[in-house]
């Protein structure tokens, strides 16, 4: 069976590197690694806010060690992130990814709030670009425009080695500059 990403590369998934490729296969994977985690003083309040809703993280770190356990049940991938900080403060991220169609899929946070992107790989280098947040009320999916909220995402991943890759997460907003980034090295293992 094909992953989430697999599907929503199509013919691309050839060509990501072997380390990307184990970041994303079908299956349980963990990812070991750590992440910096940034964001202006000013977006503390919204932060927490968003925090009760499952989004983001409301903390920032530097070289927080991160595991991140990918699992699939029925049509879904299941993220899994653990933040651990040095004064023992653990943070859970989660969220589930659908495929939306061909370049398509939704990251959402919770049942209702999602983020859809577009993935594609350049030079080697898997890169997502936002399309719009959404809403979904029972079957249908409501548009939110990506300035109305958080402002626009990118996310870029780069293979350092065979099971090894680097990530880097950001948000702009076209008034705000830069709201919001997460970036890390990390480990990837199959682990079924």
């Amino acid at each position: 069976m094909k992953s989430i990403m697999e599907q929503a590369l199509g013919p691309d998934w050839a060509q990501l590197p072997p380390a990307l490729q184990l970041h994303y296969r079908f299956g349980t994977t963990i990812d070991t690694g750590y992440m910096d985690i940034v964001y202006p003083r000013f977006m503390q309040p919204l932060l927490n806010l968003l925090r009760r809703f499952g989004a983001l993280v409301h903390r920032t770190g530097e070289c927080v060690p991160t595991v991140v356990e990918k699992t699939v049940a029925g049509e879904r991938q299941y993220w899994r992130r653990r933040i651990t900080y040095p004064d023992g403060k653990v943070i859970c991220f989660n969220s589930f990814w659908v495929c939306a169609g061909p370049r398509q899929l939704i990251e959402f946070v919770n049942p209702v709030l999602g983020l859809q992107m577009t993935p594609y790989v350049q030079d080697r280098r898997l890169y997502y670009k936002g399309v719009r947040f959404v809403a979904k009320l029972g079957p249908w999916l409501l548009p939110i425009p990506e300035w109305l909220v958080l402002g626009h995402t990118t996310i870029v991943e780069e293979a350092i080695a065979e099971n090894r890759f680097v990530m880097d997460f950001r948000l702009t907003h076209p008034l705000f500059g830069e709201v919001f980034r997460y970036a890390g090295e990390f480990e990837a293992a199959a682990s079924d």
